[in-house]
């Protein structure tokens, strides 16, 4: 308990800012303790239903199993609470077999009736998390049929539809849509029927590596070793993290040493501790892009020729070279390269006299003023300047507008831009299928369809072919078949049919961490703190 308050008493110290490190150097962090620091403004419950953002599924990737795993080098399926699974022959079910010695941190067994009760709980409940499964047609009113418990310890899942299963197994990998929950724990604190929605906003029901001592909304998470682990109690006793969304408070606690990692440093920062023999920065890749997106109801971007041009109208090496280090490397295809499938960037390059002949011939000659948009976080509003400063070469001036997120990605949402410089794609999954939903795919581009999760529809991107090969390419059954499908769209989007978003970037995520902790895994959609060690 001594250490416990002392732990506290230290992360109120944190909350203080750059003041508390620098009034009194403080002892290093203890050796079974992990002090983490990064942005909590996102994290607004522990219910993994309802969570929202990388740093919620942080946190609750530690707390709650999964049946599988992707792995963190390689994103290959693993198992974790099922020891293995079958694919039906039509790919329309697939039966797990969980783990025997599995319990949850209350000390309950594992069973298929919990997995069952999981996920009936996530689609009846309707929360954000929900729409990883309703986007793949399941539907609350059917859970029965989609989920059953066939004895304690097989599980079948039933799929609504045709649809890749592999990609479904990906999907119950992350915390929201693929946490396990101690259904009998969460049941003794239904509070009228809500499923325990109340209860889990700050408790936790999970069989993780950790469980939920005390979250306070930004402020702080404390997470305490589970004894019941069945992967083996892991050698920190308990991990504290802390928001500190300010760079230089997390580079300053690196640099004395109270800060074990920290997730969410600037580049500036990031470059000055680089220079330090105790600390190590690693980057890693992560879901999505930065790009340059156009709208198509705007007749000028509608045209093909002119989005061919803007492919010549970014200094791709330029800007991951000088803006990019520690956000992103450069990519120009809409497929993570750590997917199946992904195909080695077409070699776009900055070519002026090409851009000013397309445009040329798309009726363009002394090109044009238009709005280029950017949220005004540095990365961003960097990439903006320099693409504005391309494309002036070619005669197109671009007004530069910048604020926060609603406003910026409001307009995308709304479809009330020109040009915009952005991040998304999907990509959470390595699967080819996860980026063109979110960057290509768009089922029906009216504007009262409102289908703001698919970046292709915000942008007015219709394209009933590649619609008709996407959904070909997800229920191909032959591994090697689907592979070769999903390269022809990447030809086809290379060659024939121009996508309204030109991708310039693939995101990595960098984290800062004391030379003698090791084990770490920076990228937050896969983080799990189990494995992790401190050196003296």
């Amino acid at each position: 308990m001594k250490k416990l308050l002392a732990t506290v008493a230290f992360g109120a110290m944190l909350m203080a800012g750059t003041a508390s490190f620098t009034s009194a150097a403080l002892a290093e962090t203890p050796k079974d303790q992990l002090i983490v620091a990064f942005n909590m403004n996102n994290v607004l419950t522990m219910d993994p239903a309802a969570i929202t953002g990388g740093e919620a599924v942080q946190i609750l990737n530690n707390v709650y199993d999964s049946l599988a795993q992707l792995n963190p080098e390689t994103r290959a399926l693993e198992p974790r609470l099922a020891e293995s699974w079958d694919i039906a022959p039509d790919n329309m079910s697939v039966t797990f077999h969980l783990r025997a010695d599995a319990k949850f941190a209350s000390g309950n067994p594992v069973t298929a009736d919990d997995v069952a009760y999981s996920f009936k709980r996530l689609l009846t409940l309707n929360l954000a998390q929900a729409s990883y499964l309703k986007s793949r047609g399941f539907k609350s009113e059917d859970v029965d049929k989609y989920f059953v418990a066939k004895d304690a310890h097989t599980f079948v899942l039933t799929l609504p539809q045709a649809d890749d299963p592999k990609l479904i197994i990906m999907v119950l990998t992350q915390a929201g849509p693929g946490s396990i929950l101690d259904s009998k724990l969460v049941m003794s604190n239904e509070k009228d029927g809500d499923m325990g929605k109340d209860w889990l906003i700050n408790n936790s029901a999970g069989s993780g590596a950790f469980s939920l001592t005390k979250w306070r909304a930004n402020e702080y998470v404390i997470l305490t070793r589970n004894d019941n682990f069945w992967g083996g109690a892991p050698e920190m006793k308990r991990v504290l993290m802390r928001h500190l969304p300010e760079s230089q408070t997390q580079r300053l606690g690196l640099e004395q040493g109270d800060l074990d990692i920290g997730f969410s440093l600037a580049a500036a920062d990031l470059k000055a501790l680089k220079e330090k023999s105790d600390l190590t920065i690693t980057s890693v890749p992560s879901a999505g892009f930065y790009y340059l997106a156009v709208s198509m109801k705007d007749e000028r971007f509608a045209n093909p020729k002119v989005r061919e041009a803007l492919r010549y109208l970014i200094d791709y090496k330029g800007i991951n070279e000088t803006i990019m280090p520690f956000f992103g490397v450069e990519r120009q295809r809409p497929i993570n390269s750590g997917a199946f499938s992904a195909m080695k960037d077409p070699g776009y390059t900055f070519d002026v006299a090409k851009a000013k002949a397309l445009l040329a011939e798309a009726g363009y000659p002394d090109g044009f003023n238009t709005t280029l948009r950017a949220i005004s976080t540095q990365e961003f509003l960097d990439s903006a300047t320099a693409i504005q400063s391309t494309l002036a070469q070619a005669g197109i001036k671009a007004e530069i507008i910048t604020g926060g997120g609603s406003q910026i990605y409001g307009a995308m949402r709304n479809r009330e831009f020109e040009l915009i410089v952005g991040r998304g794609g999907g990509g959470q999954f390595p699967h080819p299928d996860s980026n063109l939903r979110a960057m290509v795919y768009n089922p029906d581009n009216a504007d009262e369809a409102k289908l703001t999760n698919y970046q292709g529809w915000r942008t007015s991107f219709f394209s009933e072919e590649l619609n008709s090969i996407i959904e070909k390419a997800l229920v191909e059954p032959d591994q090697a078949k689907q592979t070769e499908i999903y390269k022809d769209i990447q030809v086809k989007m290379d060659k024939e049919i121009i996508p309204s978003i030109q991708p310039f970037s693939e995101r990595v995520v960098t984290a800062a961490y004391q030379a003698n902790v090791k084990h770490v895994i920076v990228d937050p959609w896969v983080c799990r703190f189990e494995t992790v060690t401190k050196s003296e």
